[in-house]
């Protein structure tokens, strides 16, 4: 029997997480910036997932905070990083990222999930490691899931150019963190 359950961010978060580079690196923010919509969708057979799509708007993005930097972050700078971040994305021409899984292995806590992420345009082999937990009292009926996850991604594999300043000097890093949160109950997640 196969089936196909969804859930998006009405569940939980999508964040990326930003470094700083560069000689002037103390000057600016690492930045925590949420992807406010997103979708996920789970294939199963039987008890086992089978294929997951997760599929992202680009332009959905909203900078939550800055640590680090000379100053605290302002409203004006937040949505000015959100302007870079857009364009550095090329949201208007790309409007969504994707990652794909058909290949899906159980481990200890949840899955490894093999597959293709596609940013800008490029798609490039990418494996995500997924923990899942089942909430609820013990020994009854499994009502929801808790499922948590974090990858690396870097911007040189995708084409995306990273913000600069002070000639380079200060510059986002290349490699940023990905992380996701979402409690889902076992018929969103299941389909059934």
């Amino acid at each position: 029997m196969t089936a196909q359950g969804q859930f998006d961010a009405s569940h939980g978060r999508l964040q990326v997480g930003t470094g700083v580079a560069g000689r002037a690196a103390k000057m600016g923010h690492r930045l925590t910036i949420a992807m406010e919509r997103w979708q996920a969708v789970v294939s199963w057979s039987g008890e086992q997932p089978t294929a997951v799509t997760l599929t992202v708007e680009a332009d959905s993005l909203r900078v939550l905070g800055g640590e680090g930097g000379m100053t605290p972050l302002t409203g004006p700078e937040k949505a000015l990083i959100r302007t870079n971040a857009r364009n550095c994305l090329g949201a208007d021409k790309y409007r969504r990222i994707r990652f794909e899984s058909s290949e899906i292995e159980a481990n200890d806590d949840g899955y490894r999930l093999t597959g293709s992420l596609e940013i800008r345009g490029r798609t490039k082999p990418h494996v995500v490691a997924v923990q899942v937990s089942e909430l609820g009292p013990p020994h009854q009926h499994r009502d929801s899931w808790r499922v948590d996850g974090e990858t690396v991604v870097r911007h040189s594999d995708f084409g995306v150019r990273r913000y600069s300043m002070l000639m380079g000097a200060m510059q986002v890093a290349d490699e940023v963190t990905v992380s996701f949160s979402a409690t889902v109950s076992a018929d969103e997640i299941r389909g059934s």
